[in-house]
Parts: C-alpha cells; sequence; structure tokens
C-alpha cells in the first residue's frame, strides 16, 4: 500500500456507508465515531509498516462479546486486514 492510498477519493456512496458503520458501531459500544477513526488508522499505519494491506477490503470494528463469567456483553475489537505483501526490512 502507498501512502497516497490514504488519501484518493472514494464515491459519496462508500463514505456514506463507511460513516453509517462508525455511527452503529459506536451506539453498540459508546465510542465516538471520532474515536473509532482514529483508532482503525492507528492500526493501518501500524501494520504498514510491517506488511502491504489491502485497504479497499479492509473490516475494523468494535462489536459486543459475551465474555466468560460475565453476564453483560463487553466491548471486543474485530480486525479483517488483508495482507498482500510482506514487507523486507
Amino acid at each position: 500500500m502507498k501512502f497516497s492510498d490514504f488519501f484518493r477519493r472514494k464515491s459519496s456512496g462508500t463514505v456514506a456507508k463507511d460513516r453509517l458503520k462508525l455511527v452503529l458501531v459506536s451506539d453498540r459500544t459508546n465510542c465516538s465515531p471520532d474515536i473509532m477513526e482514529q483508532l482503525k488508522n492507528d492500526i493501518i499505519n501500524v501494520i504498514s509498516k510491517y506488511v502491504e494491506i489491502d485497504t479497499d477490503e479492509l473490516d475494523i470494528k468494535i462489536t459486543q462479546t459475551e465474555m466468560e463469567g460475565t453476564s453483560e456483553p463487553v466491548p471486543a475489537l474485530f480486525a479483517n486486514i488483508p495482507i498482500r505483501n510482506m514487507k523486507i526490512h
């Protein structure tokens, strides 16, 4: 992935879909859309140091899950990050 890939233009439909996902996730987890976007960008930046990833197929979300020993759901981070190539340092 090239640095310029982060700044390429997306269709308005794609942008709207991404924003809706962030709003839904933030409602479920009490995490603001701004924090979710920062978290996603930080994860992308760190992983991109080591591997080339497919940002078009990237899926990072926070959902609710059951944790053993508790009766209430807890937030969980799920990431599906397709790797194109390993970077050699």
